[in-house]
């Protein structure tokens, strides 16, 4: 049986999850939506030694003793941490990946390091659905079945099924974060999927498709990697080459233009976390609606977020709040508008520089 590569994409910063997450341990390296960080998680998704391979992990520079912190165990002897110089996006993350790969057909299962995945029987599954399709050459991404007309996800329409792998279905077209009225006419269709950013697909095939859509970054990639040990614990590339590269994510670099692109759709309990109110509705609610981590005292309280980090919460008499504090910030916005963390973030950092 083919062995697939984990790639662990750790470069971002999560800073949509403030105050916890922070430029210098973000998201990924937390403990959110259980007792192990979302970085420990997602390696424990491809721990099973009959499928996966060795990881690659692609991070920061200044992460790197968060991950190798991560990667103590002995099951991970093997791993491998591509310390990126630069934030450049995921398309040259993947590259990285890709050429440090090694055997030119190795098929590489490309995950973020902060995503939930709750049914992960679900989605061993739909990997071994892609499986054979990427081995014969298709980018295969998995799309997640919707559950309601996100406006905060992009969508993949979903076109006929392969000839050979009729579970997998060709890719029609990649669509941006829609408004609520298309959201809704999409789901109505039902052909489409939210676009979870997993790809499964052989390292030579993704080269291929970058040398042809985006040849500035293949050539960075490569020669970023010239000389340079790629069967040591920790990749260094080298950093002024790196920086060279052009910066762009993998759906505009190479998905969207490539050609033999499938797709799986899979409901695994999927969630990006990209917001407290996202994380709220993946808790499991109390009595009283409640969602909370740490030490929270909630008297008369409902369909509150609350997490509690390092420090006692006490509440009364509120309800539909989400609340995130530590010892140095208090976060308190009504459920729904999580997404001003990053005003409030900047306000904070406007402030400190004043």
């Amino acid at each position: 049986m083919t062995k697939i590569t984990p790639v662990i994409l750790s470069g971002g910063s999560g800073t949509r999850l403030w105050p916890l997450s922070v430029a210098d341990r973000p998201k990924q390296f937390l403990a959110l939506a259980s007792d192990r960080s979302m970085f420990a998680e997602t390696l424990a998704r491809a721990c099973d030694a009959s499928r996966f391979g060795p990881a690659l992990i692609i991070g920061a520079e200044r992460h790197d003793a968060l991950m190798e912190t991560e990667l103590g165990d002995a099951a991970f002897a093997d791993a491998r941490i591509i310390l990126e110089p630069s934030a450049r996006n995921t398309a040259p993350a993947i590259a990285l990946a890709a050429i440090a790969a090694g055997s030119g057909d190795a098929v590489m299962l490309v995950m973020p390091s902060d995503h939930v995945i709750a049914d992960l029987p679900a989605f061993l599954g739909a990997i071994d659905t892609a499986l054979p399709a990427a081995q014969e050459g298709w980018l295969v991404t998995f799309g997640i079945n919707p559950t309601g007309p996100e406006t905060g996800f992009g969508y993949i329409h979903m076109a006929e099924p392969l000839a050979d792998t009729p579970d997998v279905r060709k890719v029609a077209r990649f669509i941006e974060k829609p408004p609520r009225d298309k959201a809704e006419a999409m789901l109505a269709q039902g052909d489409h999927a939210w676009n979870a950013g997993i790809f499964l697909m052989r390292a030579d095939r993704y080269l291929e498709e970058l040398a042809a859509h985006a040849p500035d970054m293949h050539r960075a990639a490569h020669s970023a990697l010239d000389g340079v040990d790629l069967a040591a614990r920790r990749i260094r590339p080298q950093p002024e080459r790196f920086a060279a590269c052009p910066s762009d994510s993998i759906d505009y670099a190479v998905m969207e233009r490539a050609t033999r692109v499938g797709i799986v759709p899979v409901s695994c309990g999927w969630s990006d976390v990209g917001s407290w109110d996202a994380l709220a509705e993946i808790g499991a609610p109390d009595a009283d609606g409640n969602t909370v981590s740490g030490e929270v005292i909630a008297l008369d309280s409902r369909n509150n977020h609350i997490h509690a980090d390092g420090i006692t919460v006490t509440t009364s008499g509120i309800h539909d709040l989400i609340i995130i504090a530590n010892s140095s910030h208090v976060m308190i916005v009504p459920k729904g508008r999580s997404q001003d963390v990053k005003a409030i973030a900047e306000a904070l950092k406007a402030r400190d520089k004043s």
